[in-house]
């Protein structure tokens, strides 16, 4: 059969998502969701909605969800931007600020997703190793036309501080310096939003998928100057004047304004990742200190792909890369107490 896809296209090597099983009797950690419900004030304010509404677009900057992001981070509402998932938002990104320019910097470690907008976005990527420990050395990222990184990281689950973020800012005038903090209610460094005011190529992404438990809504936001923003826009504008339905942009108005139930659910996640750690680690399992819903564990000297398949055989789902440097390690996202126990299990009895 003929190929009708461009050249382009044809060379694009696609990101590979976490499996989503639909039948019941799984134990999903393979995909970092929540695994507690969103805030009881999300569906609250989507069953306030008078339906008459959906008949009409919504707003096309976030309405209500950028007005109580800007009001939560003491900001004005011209420093964000709204989006379709983070994913859309960093995609447009890509697009924006990295087209054609060379080099852009980012760990050869990180995100799946980076290289593949690379591709499509004929982005010069420039992958810089992390430490044989996975820790970035802020020092190596240099002179670039723009920086890529995520903070705290995926899939190690390692954070850099602000000061190494500023130092990368510094070293990087001439390019946007985007840090991805999907992860980042989860770990115990500061926002990099606090070095906003001190630098206009500083980009912030965020996500509703992990934290607020949002992740069926597909919300994402970016934080930065306003330049940058009217940035994202022009790329917005040009590919989906409305990409947030009203439905999202209730529920993420809503969750961002309870703030005491994310910071609950946040703390239970992590009270379950340190005592998950706790018991790999007396079983002998390496685990890297953890900054996100996850962790990554290292397997060695057994063999990691032998273990995702005894899992995935007790119907227990978790993230195995077959790549150099991460094929002894598996990435574990934290569920409930529960599910870590039967995990926890399943592992002791490999």
């Amino acid at each position: 059969m003929k190929n009708y896809l461009t050249k382009h296209m044809q060379q694009l090597h696609p990101y590979t998502a976490g499996l989503q099983p639909q039948e019941d009797g799984w134990i999903k950690l393979n995909t970092n969701e929540n695994p507690y419900p969103p805030s009881p004030k999300v569906l609250d304010a989507i069953n306030k909605i008078d339906t008459a509404t959906l008949r009409l677009y919504p707003p096309g900057d976030g309405g209500k969800m950028r007005e109580a992001i800007a009001k939560s981070l003491n900001l004005n509402e011209e420093n964000i931007f709204c989006g379709n998932g983070s994913d859309e938002v960093l995609a447009l990104a890509f697009q924006a600020f990295f087209s054609e320019k060379k080099p852009v910097h980012t760990p050869d470690i990180s995100y799946g997703f980076y290289p593949v907008w690379g591709g499509m976005y004929n982005v010069g990527l420039n992958f810089i190793e992390l430490n044989d420990d996975f820790t970035l050395d802020p020092t190596h990222y240099k002179n670039g036309q723009g920086v890529i990184i995520a903070n705290p990281n995926a899939p190690t689950g390692l954070a850099i501080g602000l000061d190494a973020i500023e130092s990368i800012l510094k070293q990087n005038p001439d390019g946007v310096v985007l840090v991805d903090e999907a992860y980042i209610d989860f770990a115990d460094i500061p926002s990099a939003v606090h070095l906003l005011p001190r630098y206009d190529n500083l980009l912030v992404v965020r996500t509703f998928s992990k934290s607020h438990a949002l992740a069926g809504m597909r919300i994402g936001y970016a934080i930065g100057q306003p330049h940058l923003i009217d940035g994202l826009n022009l790329a917005k504008e040009s590919f989906n004047s409305y990409p947030l339905d009203i439905l999202a942009q209730t529920a993420a108005a809503a969750a961002t304004e309870d703030a005491d139930y994310l910071n609950h659910t946040c703390q239970k996640v992590i009270a379950t990742r340190n005592r998950t750690v706790a018991v790999l680690e007396a079983m002998g399992y390496e685990v890297l200190p953890p900054q996100g819903n996850f962790l990554f564990m290292n397997v060695v000297p057994r063999d990691a792909k032998e273990l995702y398949n005894y899992l995935l055989e007790n119907k227990i789902l978790v993230r195995y890369w077959d790549k150099p440097r991460i094929s002894g390690m598996l990435r574990v996202s934290i569920g409930t107490d529960r599910d870590m126990e039967g995990f926890l299990k399943c592992v002791s009895q490999w």
